[in-house]
């Protein structure tokens, strides 16, 4: 029997009110703006000479400037011949045009489709040919421009865009994003982040085609009048310069932008009193780079997001009270998701991880099989393996076919790392399953020290005995200087890892 979580936890840490559960079965927020471009409107309308958004190194715009700007481009694409509902790709780095073409296409009543810029020609084109693109918006090209243009027939079912999931393996799928989606979730993420407009200056350092930097950075912050200060492509000295320079009050980014920052020398002559809020996410996050961040920005309330291209970004969080206590999980339901468990493993007390709310998008463009093998009597199939406890903090255990079956025993990959991550001088590490005539998997893990770093394969593995249940300890490990190969989304390419690694005699 499935246990119902969500809203029943014991603890529930968030903002509850103006909530109301519709005849559909789905919790939503009451009282918030229809879609992104009444958003906006109202934004401009609210603070037109406010700093909206600076590009680093580049010029800055008001809300009022954004406004112009956007219904200039909308208006350009119209006069291309750009109708309501037809994709346009996005494919800029980060910066102001980014963002002005993203709005540019809503007002014009298109359907943005945020090309990742990290992907080869094939893979771009792959995209732009699956949403059927009609405009694409390319480096190096001035932004379409004619005279002011704003649909306002929008509705908040309406599709608004396209996020192609990177995927581990097989063609990406178009997670099609409707405005409720998006207003669902810049809602979510002021209230778990608790952000405030007053000096609200969020620093984007993670990609913009990826929802966390659109809907968990760029969005929320607009919708209460902030600034966003964008980095077009990371760099670590930049990183800590413009956290001083331009007073930044909120960081969100991936775990290994903090644990490369406070490895810089120049990070510790950095005041970083300003900052009231550090985000993460995306990744594991060790429990002692939790400590380190807590230290590092002592006036901040840190917080730890989960989620998905299929929920719009946030589905659980973990607020600041619990982030020392509690790092192995990723928090509670955000408010209005509700969570439960899919054939869950007596055992482990494991299941598939299970996501219901106004987050969660219709469905993948063009995959009707693929949606209807996910997206099953509204609850989103995430492909997580999650454990829920009676409070209500939920724990990601690997994903469900990412996991090592030696013989019957599911070890799930992602506890080792995290514990093997933990062992002085491991810089990352990804663990897989090795082929057995007899146990049909047994453990192995690829190891990559820090750079000038020599591990001892014995105490490594000593180590991991002291904290790991003797089966889930690595039978083969491989050390190897070169990084774990990775996608154009940042995840490990384990397939890769199993079919290259010579992983030699096992270890016991």
């Amino acid at each position: 029997m499935i246990k119902k979580q969500g809203l029943v936890g014991k603890i529930q840490p968030f903002p509850m009110e103006k909530l109301t559960r519709g005849t559909d079965g789905i919790i939503r927020y009451l009282g918030v703006d229809a879609t992104l471009v009444s958003m906006l409107d109202r934004a401009r309308k609210t603070w037109p000479k406010a700093e909206a958004l600076v590009e680093f190194g580049g010029e800055r715009l008001s809300y009022a400037q954004l406004w112009e700007r956007s219904a200039s481009v909308a208006g350009g694409l119209k006069a291309a011949g750009i109708g309501v509902g037809d994709r346009v790709g996005l494919d800029l780095p980060n910066g102001i045009s980014w963002v002005v073409a993203f709005f540019g296409t809503l007002l014009a009543g298109g359907v943005i489709v945020p090309i990742n810029t990290r992907l080869s020609k094939i893979e771009k084109d792959y995209a732009i040919a699956d949403s059927g693109a009609k405009f694409i918006f390319e480096p190096g090209q001035q932004l379409p421009q004619a005279s002011p243009f704003v649909y306002e027939n929008a509705s908040n079912q309406d599709l608004a865009a396209i996020f192609y999931t990177s995927g581990t393996t097989g063609h990406p799928k178009g997670a099609m994003t409707s405005h409720e989606n998006f207003i669902s979730n810049v809602e979510t993420a002021i209230r778990v982040a608790r952000l405030e407009p007053e000096d609200l200056r969020s620093l984007v350092s993670v990609p913009l085609f990826h929802v966390t930097g659109c809907n968990s950075q760029l969005l929320p912050t607009l919708s209460i009048g902030g600034t966003i200060v964008m980095m077009p492509s990371f760099d670590v000295g930049s990183f800590i310069s413009t956290i001083a320079q331009e007073k930044i009050t909120v960081l969100t980014s991936v775990p290994a932008i903090y644990w490369l920052a406070m490895n810089q020398p120049q990070f510790l002559e950095l005041d970083t009193s300003a900052v009231t809020r550090v985000l993460y996410g995306g990744a594991p996050t060790p429990p002692e780079l939790v400590k380190r961040i807590i230290a590092a920005f002592g006036n901040a309330e840190v917080g730890n997001g989960f989620g998905l291209s299929e929920t719009a970004s946030i589905s659980t969080f973990l607020p600041h009270a619990f982030a020392a206590t509690r790092p192995e999980t990723v928090g509670f339901a955000a408010p209005p998701v509700e969570l439960d468990l899919h054939e869950v493993d007596p055992q482990t007390g494991a299941g598939e991880l299970l996501i219901k709310g106004p987050n969660v998008v219709s469905g993948y463009w063009n995959k009707p099989e693929a949606t209807s093998s996910t997206f099953i009597d509204g609850w989103l199939h995430s492909g997580d393996m999650a454990k829920i406890d009676d409070s209500g903090f939920c724990q990601i255990v690997d994903r469900k076919k990412d996991m090592v079956n030696r013989g019957g025993e599911n070890v799930y990959c992602v506890e080792v790392e995290n514990v093997l991550i933990e062992y002085p001088g491991v810089f990352e590490v990804a663990i897989v399953g090795v082929p057995d005539p007899m146990m049909g998997e047994k453990v192995g893990a690829v190891v990559v020290p820090m750079p000038g770093t020599q591990l001892d394969t014995n105490e490594l593995i000593e180590f991991a005995s002291s904290k790991l249940a003797t089966y889930k300890v690595p039978q083969f490990l491989k050390i190897q200087s070169e990084p774990l190969p990775r996608n154009p989304g940042g995840k490990v390419l384990k397939p890769i890892l199993r079919s290259a690694t010579d992983w030699g005699n096992p270890l016991r």
